[in-house]
């Protein structure tokens, strides 16, 4: 049981404030912490966690950052023997700043200097083992040539689509399952209703599409049926990195062999819970925590099989 995830990871900088401050103004900030970030990554993360080992594949610097990433990732038990190092670059960065009040913030990054990975640089053995590919599309040929080979040897592809980018369209009908940001949705023409969502989802060969709406929860088409479930409240401090711990839920989810609603539902709690504590990764539960959340909310899983399961064949969610 393994995933392969190939995308961003970055060094992130947190700093909490009362408020946001106004332009050419100081601001003393409660709390300052640095973590590992990047889409894929922490969804990688968040596996790991929850018992299932990781495969990244990607790009840094040969700065502290960088160096700092891989140890990151090394320490949660993923191999990062396909994460590369481009020499005289520098690693992506951002800063994100978090209103203590509400929990929301506004983030700064940059992109890393180095060039993209490049399908030639793909390992031959990167897909041994695999159970199911993640992809968050930034680097796009790289992307769609890995898709291409996983589909190949029938291992099911996860995208996250967090915006549209150049060659987006074409990678989400490389995938069984597109897991997007509402931003993506209302990007490619979504309408932002119910009613509109089917036609939307049709334009995509994924199997299963579910689009995230933030605390308003998620909606999902799958085969001809098309449904909405509601998030979580909980208590938010920062919602840095919710929907990349949501994808790792959902992958979870998927490789226990749940049903595709109680899939969304382990993700979403996992989320919730991320939403606790300053970070994309800090915050990451167990599944004990989930679980334990999911029961004071009043709601249990159908059929908890409680061990890992080979993930479900995306083509039998065609023929619903």
């Amino acid at each position: 049981m393994l995933v392969v995830g190939i995308g961003q990871c970055s060094w992130d900088c947190l700093a909490v404030a009362d408020r946001y401050p106004p332009a050419n103004s100081k601001c003393e900030v409660r709390h300052w912490q640095e973590q590992g970030g990047g889409p894929v990554a922490t969804a990688l993360v968040a596996l790991s966690r929850f018992g299932v080992p990781g495969r990244f594949l990607g790009v840094v610097g040969d700065d502290t950052e960088g160096e700092k990433i891989r140890s990151c990732l090394q320490r949660e038990g993923i191999e990062t023997v396909g994460l590369v190092t481009r020499k005289h670059a520098s690693s992506q960065k951002a800063f994100i700043a978090i209103e203590n009040t509400a929990g929301s913030r506004t983030i700064f990054w940059q992109r890393p200097t180095g060039s993209p990975l490049l399908p030639e640089e793909l390992p031959r053995d990167f897909l041994d083992g695999c159970s199911f590919l993640h992809l968050d599309g930034l680097m796009k040929d790289v992307s769609l040539s890995a898709a291409s080979q996983a589909r190949d040897k029938g291992i099911p592809v996860m995208l996250d689509a967090g915006s549209s980018r150049p060659g987006m369209e074409a990678l989400a009908n490389s995938c069984d399952y597109l897991v997007a940001a509402e931003r993506f949705a209302l990007e490619m023409g979504w309408d932002g209703t119910m009613e509109g969502f089917q036609s939307f989802a049709a334009r995509f060969s994924s199997a299963v599409v579910t689009v995230t709406l933030g605390e308003r929860g998620s909606i999902t088409r799958h085969g001809r049926e098309t449904f909405a479930l509601p998030a979580f409240p909980a208590v938010t401090v920062d919602t840095t990195g919710a929907g990349d711990v949501f994808h790792g839920g959902y992958l979870f989810g998927l490789l226990q062999g749940l049903s595709l609603e109680d899939t969304i539902r382990f993700a979403s709690a996992a989320a919730a819970l991320k939403c606790g504590r300053i970070g994309g990764r800090a915050g990451i539960p167990d599944v004990a925590s989930v679980l334990r959340f999911l029961d004071d909310k009043g709601v249990s899983l159908r059929a908890w099989p409680g061990v890992m399961q080979t993930p479900r064949d995306p083509s039998k969610a065609r023929e619903t």
